[in-house]
């Protein structure tokens, strides 16, 4: 692979704010990731506390009980994205989606595309069940590895 493709990978990369690229040409293989930017930590001074003179405190009042965060969702069995790229639902945006929330699927079957580099790739069921949700909506992009159905 020459530096001129290279190049347009990192910039493409760059440009489009995904974290990796992936590409096989032949028997050569270039993956271009792209770490998040270092964050400077800085810590703020401790405060000062001075003596009021024969001051009495004022009575804090007690903070409410915060909420219980809500259950982080198992997503480690859903159907992820093998590639980086665009998601889309249908084969074109006259057409019909190819699955629904409720439908049943078997394995092999086309559940979306995902446009990767002008190439339309249809992501087909990795195992048969019911579909119980679409985690991700038409025309966003997508991640390698991101869950994008959940099927049981």
């Amino acid at each position: 692979m020459d530096l001129r493709k290279l190049k347009k990978l990192i910039d493409l990369v760059e440009e489009s704010g995904i974290a990796e690229i992936e590409v096989t040409e032949g028997e050569e293989k270039v993956r271009i990731t792209r770490s998040a930017p270092q964050q400077a930590v800085y810590a703020a001074p401790a405060p000062v506390h001075h003596a009021a003179p024969a001051a009495a405190p004022a009575p804090v009042a007690a903070a409410p009980a915060a909420a219980p965060a809500p259950a982080a969702r198992d997503l480690s069995a859903a159907q992820k994205s093998p590639m980086v790229g665009t998601f889309y639902r249908a084969p074109s945006p006259s057409s019909p989606p190819f699955v629904e929330v409720g439908q049943s699927v078997k394995a092999g079957e086309t559940l979306c595309i995902i446009e990767a580099m002008k190439l339309m790739n249809e992501i087909e069921a990795e195992k048969s069940g019911v579909i119980k949700e679409i985690l991700v909506e038409n025309g966003q992009p997508v991640e390698y590895g991101e869950p994008l159905f959940i099927i049981e």
